[in-house]
């Protein structure tokens, strides 16, 4: 060996040693290397090229809600493994893992605070839940927000992260479907706003009911939305998709959604929204 080798060798050993595992963040999109505590402080969005990568419920209602003020609603209480289901692992075993994991009961949280002035409730799905599958307890997360916005008359406000409907749950899951379409009929019957935010990704059952059926629909920069796979509707029509296809720009140019806005405006966005859709009345 060399001395050059040996020094290289001796200084590797200490980088290693004195580095922190979690010291730095690879941008996905332009494989940048990004301080940790710089890309959280910029709301998980590389100030390089402005990836938007997937952040936690929690991480988003400390951005939205004024002074990062809110209460949790709590979770309600649905049937676990309700099919006793197993494939390579116990689905009870599954959601052990994933509750020790995000610390979070399941994969959809709504919290309620002010939001511009105004009393709001906020749901949002955390896709590193099981992939924020849909299954009974998003289902009934959901219909729980959109009650308790129509209790205290505030608006709801959803942001979709998901893979789909849950499979260790069947039917039960699919279910979900007409059940959370039914509790947008009461929200609107109300007369209160449903804002969808569409993140990266929101596919399958959840895109096919109330990720689509906002009063506005806004998406993040360069998320994935659809029902099926690229690859499953290339082999299905027999056809090349164009360049782009399911990212948040394409759907707004070809008028799936209202607009695509960044992170770092989506607050004041809402704000504005809300604002319009809700005014306040002038006292007599």
């Amino acid at each position: 060996m060399t001395w050059l080798e040996k020094v290289r060798n001796k200084i590797t050993f200490i980088v290693k040693r004195e580095t922190p595992d979690n010291l730095w963040h690879r941008c996905p999109g332009c494989k940048t290397m990004i301080f940790n505590k710089e890309y959280e402080e910029n709301l998980s969005v590389c100030p390089k090229c402005g990836y938007h990568g997937r952040i936690g419920s929690r991480a988003r209602f400390d951005f939205l809600f004024d002074e990062g003020d809110y209460s949790v609603l709590p979770p309600p209480v649905v049937a676990e493994d309700p099919l006793k289901f197993r494939d390579t692992k116990r689905y009870a075993d599954r959601l052990k893992a994933a509750r020790t994991k995000s610390g979070e009961n399941d994969a959809l949280l709504n919290a309620q605070g002010l939001f511009g002035g105004r009393q709001t409730i906020i749901g949002v799905q955390d896709f590193s839940f099981m992939g924020g599958s849909m299954g009974l307890a998003v289902g009934s997360a959901f219909v729980a927000g959109i009650r308790a916005a129509i209790r205290h008359q505030s608006p709801y406000i959803i942001f979709t992260a998901a893979g789909g409907a849950r499979m260790q749950e069947g039917i039960l899951s699919l279910m979900q479907m007409p059940r959370t379409t039914a509790a947008i009929a009461e929200l609107k019957e109300a007369g209160l706003p449903y804002i969808v935010v569409l993140t990266d990704p929101t596919t399958g059952g959840v895109t096919a009911s109330y990720a689509m059926l906002g009063d506005i629909q806004i998406a993040e920069p360069g998320a994935l939305i659809g029902f099926a796979g690229q690859r499953v509707i290339e082999s299905t029509i027999r056809e090349k998709l164009p360049d782009g296809f399911q990212r948040a720009e394409y759907l707004l140019e070809h008028g799936m959604i209202d607009m695509v806005v960044p992170r770092s405006e989506l607050r004041n966005r809402l704000i504005s929204l809300m604002d319009y859709l809700l005014p306040v009345s002038e006292p007599a």
